[in-house]
């Protein structure tokens, strides 16, 4: 992956992300607490309810000065979308690659002095609730911790969790996940299948890529 922090970002990058930063200004949201200095982790955001979830999210993470960091295909990288995607925070990964999916975040994670990997475990807004299984298989593999975060579009108040370093037992730490997210948001059905599926009473969807 290039270095790309030796140069002044482009005039859209900037703008998009005044724009997101406004947006969520606009909407009104209200941070309960702010996340906890790191330098590398992976945030893990939830319920995945709307299309407009990750630019107040986006905007979120602005407010408490964290420059987040997401996953994208390799391809997008292209010219003439290259910089303006490494500025916008993007990481490019080859899914197809011979070391598989996971191994290649983690190789970008190690590479990297500082990173804040925005994960939506859900997949899309249409998930019943379900985590997929890849956040934490980075995490693990990096040996970096798992920050929750969430935001309820309801009342408008959003907030972070602490840190959890994952034990190499999947379930009991994604039972303290939901444990955070229904304490924070308790009349959220989808935590009430998150807290399932910690218990081994669902499958977890899809299966992991190494």
């Amino acid at each position: 992956m290039p270095e790309q922090n030796n140069r002044k970002p482009t005039l859209l990058s900037r703008f998009v992300w005044w724009v997101l930063r406004r947006l969520y200004r606009w909407k009104g949201y209200t941070l309960l607490n702010h996340p906890p200095r790191l330098p590398k982790f992976i945030l893990v955001g939830a319920p995945h309810t709307s299309n407009w979830d990750f630019i107040y999210f986006a905007g979120a993470v602005q407010e408490v000065g964290i420059m987040p960091r997401f996953i994208g295909k390799h391809s997008l990288f292209k010219w003439p979308m290259t910089r303006f995607m490494y500025d916008m925070g993007g990481m490019p990964i080859n899914r197809s690659a011979p070391q598989g999916y996971v191994k290649s975040v983690i190789r970008a994670i190690e590479a990297a002095d500082e990173i804040a990997l925005v994960i939506a475990p859900e997949g899309t807004r249409s998930s019943d609730g379900r985590w997929k299984s890849g956040f934490y298989h980075i995490a693990l593999g990096a040996g970096i911790p798992i920050v929750p975060a969430w935001l309820d579009v309801g009342t408008g108040h959003a907030g972070f969790g602490e840190p959890i370093m994952p034990s190499g037992d999947f379930h009991a730490d994604l039972a303290k996940i939901a444990a955070f997210y229904k304490q924070a948001m308790p009349d959220c059905a989808r935590f009430d299948l998150l807290e399932a599926q910690a218990r081994g009473e669902v499958e977890s969807p899809g299966k992991r890529r190494d």
